[in-house]
């Protein structure tokens, strides 16, 4: 039986007055991002409201992280525009209002039944350069999505390249006064951020905003405002769709739910090793599932845990899971009484908002640095694959920028098994000699010291040798034992964690065929499962008896024993 708000255990007293300035730090950022996050989902601004405070408290409720913050999220509200977009088609505002609440719902639900059937391994699907490239290409595509509001000119649908080349050409139509008031907005937001990194910069741009809107009739000057926003409570209950339209987002929510759970765990992770407490993934699952059917059943949106809110939340001291039933209580007012003061607010300064809140997700350096792990070897055995994760990561990228986010997301992580495959199949092989100093045996590209044995090759195989890979080794001993004065083959088996049934038939098929050329072919350093392998598979004779050490195997091969 899952205890409830486990945060709360053994509270002490002396923690509330910290929870609770930390809850009223956090909603002062979360209100104006749950705002433009909705635009994103391509929703009414207010169901970025409606998704937070019941996920706030359901996510307490559920989950295992102390610090963790959910709500609406830039990736995972990006997505849910895209897979409403697709199922809802042309359909009016409402339906793609109600569809949007219930993908939060049909994401709640698959993450928690993951949760409750363990598959908190699911994270492990999505590599973190795959999630790192798809979110750069998510967020220079949201980027690309908010500038016209920022410049207060048409723009146009379309992937990232599409929108830019659609704002190039409208260009000469820029209105001066909404310019003005969004890049004023974003550059106060990320001075602020800079300067004074406790300060609300998105709250107090959109206070501004609305100020200035109020003061100098910015609507009546042709500064487009968000307009009407209900105010009070939202409606509660499943969302007013048919099951065909359930059915049409069943497959969207696993992407979805891949990237919010991989979001939100390494968020709850990287908070819980400071404060030096562990995170339970599959926990976690259960407290996203919750989060997400509270915020669909409240007419939101789809959430997530939140890096930059949690980051937040722990510097303004938080202690519990009580900061965020804070932040519930005080979006709880802001629905009640405030809603009204947003309706002023220019879209130009939400705009703003939105790309301040994303520009820090477009981590070139992150990328350049994945590009830097390289070595010459790699590049020797791998060619354009030697760079794996860059390539994989720069796949989901551009493959968001061209294809959307759904495929986008795919693509990335296609392309990193793709590579992953092609690099089991070619597994490093190194030719090793004798060093002359300590009689060791090493690579010969690593160590130019090292000397060749006349007559015998030496090869060692780094990784599991296996059906993929077995063609590649046989050629590769083939070549060596073709060399001129070759009289014998050895191979170091030492880094070779297991073999398979056809690895063993194909040494097997190796070994008969350099005996018929006069060539001993010999193996050393086998670790347990290679021995049993070899001789449960019934492998030659001369295959099962494996020498301890490359030394033995290379004196055996010069005696002829």
């Amino acid at each position: 039986m899952l205890g409830l708000f486990p945060s709360l255990r053994g509270y002490r007293r002396r923690w509330l007055g910290r929870d609770a300035l930390a809850g009223v730090t956090v909603w002062a950022v979360l209100v104006p991002e749950a705002l433009a996050y909705a635009t994103i989902a391509g929703v009414s601004p207010v169901v970025g409201l409606y998704a937070a405070p019941a996920a706030l408290i359901l996510y307490a409720a559920f989950g295992s992280s102390r610090h963790l913050v959910v709500g609406p999220m830039a990736a995972t509200a990006a997505l849910s525009a895209a897979i409403v977009g697709e199922a809802a088609g042309g359909s009016g505002a409402d339906l793609r209002t109600a569809m949007t609440a219930a993908l939060a719902v049909t994401v709640g639900v698959a993450a928690l039944l993951a949760g409750l059937l363990r598959l908190g391994f699911l994270a492990g699907f999505i590599s973190e350069p795959v999630l790192k490239g798809f979110i750069v290409g998510l967020a220079l595509t949201i980027i690309a999505g908010q500038l016209p509001k920022l410049f207060g000119v048409e723009g146009a649908s379309g992937d990232f390249f599409e929108r830019i080349w659609a704002l190039i050409g409208d260009l000469g139509g820029i209105s001066g006064l909404t310019t003005l008031v969004g890049v004023g907005s974003l550059l106060l937001i990320l001075v602020l951020k800079r300067a004074a990194p406790s300060v609300p910069g998105s709250l107090i741009a959109v206070a501004l905003g609305i100020a200035a809107s109020a003061a100098f009739d910015l609507e009546d000057r042709g500064v487009a405002v968000v307009g009407a926003i209900e105010t009070g409570p939202p409606s509660f209950g499943f969302p007013d769709v048919s099951v065909d339209d359930v059915g049409a987002l069943a497959a969207g929510s696993v992407g979805v739910l891949l990237v919010a759970f991989a979001e939100g765990l390494g968020a709850a992770k990287s908070y819980a090793v400071r404060d030096h407490y562990e995170v339970d993934a599959d926990r976690e699952l259960i407290g996203l599932g919750a989060a997400g059917l509270g915020a669909g059943l409240s007419s939101g949106m789809v959430v997530n845990g939140s890096l930059s809110k949690t980051a937040v939340n722990w510097t303004a001291g938080a202690r519990t899971q009580l900061s965020g039933v804070f932040v519930a209580l005080l979006t709880v007012i802001t629905l009640l009484f405030l809603t009204g003061l947003f309706e002023r607010l220019p879209e130009a300064v939400l705009a703003g908002v939105v790309v301040a809140a994303v520009v820090e997700l477009v981590d070139i350096p992150s990328l350049a640095a994945l590009y830097r792990v390289f070595t010459h070897r790699l590049g020797r055995a791998y060619g354009v694959a030697a760079r794996p994760d860059f390539a994989a990561a720069v796949a989901a990228m551009l493959g968001v920028m061209v294809f959307d986010t759904l495929p986008g997301l795919f693509i990335g992580i296609g392309a990193s098994l793709l590579l992953l495959l092609y690099r089991s199949s070619r597994p490093i092989i190194s030719e090793l000699g004798r060093l002359p100093e300590s009689g060791h045996f090493a690579a010969l590209d690593r160590h130019t010291d090292g000397r060749g044995i006349p007559g015998v090759v030496v090869l060692r195989v780094e990784g599991g040798i296996y059906f993929a890979n077995a063609e590649r080794i046989r050629s590769t001993v083939r070549s060596a034992a073709g060399r001129e004065g070759t009289t014998a083959v050895v191979i170091d088996a030492e880094t070779v964690p297991f073999v398979d049934v056809s690895a063993v038939r194909m040494l097997d098929e190796v070994a008969e065929e350099l005996e018929a050329r006069g060539v001993r072919f010999l193996l050393a350093g086998d670790v347990g499962q290679v021995r049993d392998v070899l001789r449960t598979a019934e492998a030659r004779a001369e295959l099962r008896h494996v020498y301890p050490t490359v030394r033995a195997a290379v004196d055996a091969a010069r005696t002829g024993t």
